[in-house]
């Protein structure tokens, strides 16, 4: 799928990258049902489309998810490595970063809904 924008039909090449960072928010919510797998695809979608998206308002979304991508990452990593030491101080990592996760979502998402740039929160 071709999504660059192109001066022939900008608003349908730009809905169809508006629904493509829809799509990385979804990826990120059902993280939470599917054990994290989809937080890696949706990632990935993201480097796929990110050139598409340079110069937009889109692009402080790309980055906004790539970041909220690495950060759960370490999050769960560094859960993961205390759980060896203690279950209740490895919970102590994992549900900030749980919530975190969260936070990101909802704030993105909403933005997104409201045409609004992210550049302010990155």
């Amino acid at each position: 799928m071709n999504t660059t924008i192109t001066h022939d039909h900008p608003s349908e090449d730009f809905a169809a990258l508006k629904k493509i960072t829809a799509t990385v928010y979804l990826c990120q919510v059902l993280t939470f049902a599917l054990a994290g797998f989809p937080l890696l695809a949706g990632v990935a979608i993201n480097f796929f489309y990110r050139n598409n998206v340079k110069g937009t308002w889109l692009e402080s979304h790309f980055n906004w998810q790539i970041k909220t991508v690495w950060v759960t990452l370490a999050g769960f990593a560094l859960s993961g490595l205390v759980l060896m030491i203690d279950i209740q101080l490895s919970l102590v990592v994992l549900i900030p970063t749980l919530l975190l996760l969260i936070y990101r979502i909802v704030i993105g998402w909403s933005n997104l809904t409201a045409d609004k740039s992210l550049k302010e929160l990155s």
